[in-house]
């Protein structure tokens, strides 16, 4: 049970890792654990939304019957983005709230994913507190001390609300004059991604919008652009926006149809923000997988770059230890905490619109004073990958580095679930990138082979 939870929830096969058995069990245990301390005046309630996959539906049914259990209601909101449910649950003040998705995963995975009061992620000791009641018997509720389950299908509307007020609070609406094409990925953004960019003035056009149980993420979305870039320059549109199938994360395409990537996204919001004086620190926090293109264009504009361990999680921890207020991925997973509790993929395509819309300039223009160096990934399989620290691995990679010096950038990553090391090069050219990952990759291979 310690190796349940991962860096984002618990995620698997449906009805065969994530059975109704286990959504059953793990809901209760995070219930009672997050309505601990529940001062409410009423009894405490929780939000549980989705994405669009079928096994959804009786997951939720699995999650909503654990919660009721434990004596707390249950607000249902449907199909509704990850960071959806999160603002339901802050702007309701639920005890908490938890999402049913395996974000850009094919559609036979599927994930269970908590959120504490407030709307925030959990942290490694809540986690561990509901592991370490996972199976323990219990005092259950009875009579009228059970929960109750109702729908709520307000929760669309006032998550759409919520998205154009933070970039239109006057009802200018800002975006009017652009035209942009919305890759769904048939996920939970199929309503609210197009209803919130119209309603902030966009021309839409809509695109992996008709979820029926099985298509999400299917050939579409964040992680399959190619239709996306091709629906851009047939329709003549300004720019495209995909999300993935929980809509946590977005990644854009210029109207030429060149591919926007995350750490571009976060470039161009941050000199945005810091023209406003709205960067806190002026400082933007990135992973460690964020490309060094990134971090030189912001040294161009006096904007400071934290790096985190690779996750969205992490990236949270640190603006919210720091107070910082942006940072992300380079998937596209892009936090701005003025506007929400976690990456928000909808959120993130209104402001790259306005930033757009107020500079006057095309998205291709931006994401020019963001380029990114040639990078080049090589996944070194059948390996000891506690030991990337090895005195001639550590040799080798020096050696790169020595011979870079400041046009490239090594990172050697050991994979949280196989024998594998990721060595990541980049370097002035693709040739360069690619031969130094080649010749790391060498060295991985003859030092740490099993």
């Amino acid at each position: 049970m310690s190796r349940l939870f991962g860096t984002d929830g618990v995620r698997g096969l449906a009805n065969r890792d994530i059975s109704a058995k286990l959504a059953l069990q793990l809901s209760v245990a995070g219930s009672r654990v997050l309505s601990r301390g529940w001062t409410g005046e009423k009894r405490p309630f929780a939000v549980v939304g989705r994405d669009t996959r079928v096994s959804g539906e009786f997951l939720s049914a699995a999650l909503s019957a654990g919660i009721a259990s434990t004596g707390v209601d249950v607000l249902d909101a449907g199909m509704l983005p990850t960071p959806g449910i999160a603002q339901v649950v802050k702007d309701t003040g639920a005890a908490f709230g938890v999402v049913i998705s395996a974000s850009h995963n094919p559609m036979p995975d599927n994930g269970i994913k908590f959120f504490a009061a407030g709307g925030t992620k959990l942290d490694d000791a809540v986690e561990d507190e509901i592991l370490a009641i996972f199976d323990q018997d219990w005092d259950r509720p009875t009579g009228a001390d059970v929960g109750r389950i109702a729908r709520y299908p307000a929760a669309a509307d006032e998550y759409t609300e919520h998205l154009v007020r933070c970039v239109d609070a006057d009802n200018v609406r800002p975006l009017s004059g652009l035209k942009v094409v919305v890759d769904c990925a048939h996920g939970a953004a199929s309503i609210v991604g197009p209803a919130a960019l119209r309603q902030a003035g966009a021309e839409v056009i809509v695109s992996a919008a008709e979820p029926d149980g099985f298509n999400i993420n299917d050939g579409v979305g964040s992680t399959h652009l190619e239709p996306l870039q091709r629906l851009v320059v047939e329709t003549q549109s300004d720019l495209g926006v995909a999300f993935d199938g929980d809509a946590d994360r977005c990644l854009a395409v210029d109207s030429l149809g060149r591919v926007v990537n995350g750490d571009q996204v976060m470039g161009i919001l941050a000199i945005g923000l810091k023209e406003l004086g709205e960067l806190r620190g002026n400082t933007l926090v990135t992973t460690v997988m964020s490309n060094l293109g990134l971090t030189q264009a912001m040294d161009k504009y006096g904007i400071s770059t934290v790096q985190t361990a690779v996750g969205d999680r992490y990236v949270l921890e640190r603006m919210l230890a720091d107070g910082y207020a942006l940072g992300g991925e380079q998937s596209g997973h892009v936090l701005m905490l003025d506007h929400g509790t976690t990456g928000d993929g909808v959120q993130t395509a209104l402001h790259l619109m306005k930033r757009m819309a107020d500079a006057k300039r095309t998205l291709a223009d931006l994401a020019a004073e963001i380029p990114q160096l040639p990078q080049a990934l090589v996944n070194v399989k059948g390996v000891d990958k506690n030991n990337v620290d090895h005195p001639q691995v550590a040799a080798a990679v020096a050696a790169v580095e020595a011979e870079l010096a400041d046009t490239g950038r090594v990172l050697l990553r050991a994979s949280g679930t196989e024998p594998l090391i990721r060595v990541m090069v980049e370097a002035a050219t693709e040739d360069a990138a690619a031969a130094q990952a080649e010749r790391l990759a060498a060295s991985v291979k003859e030092h740490l082979a099993l």
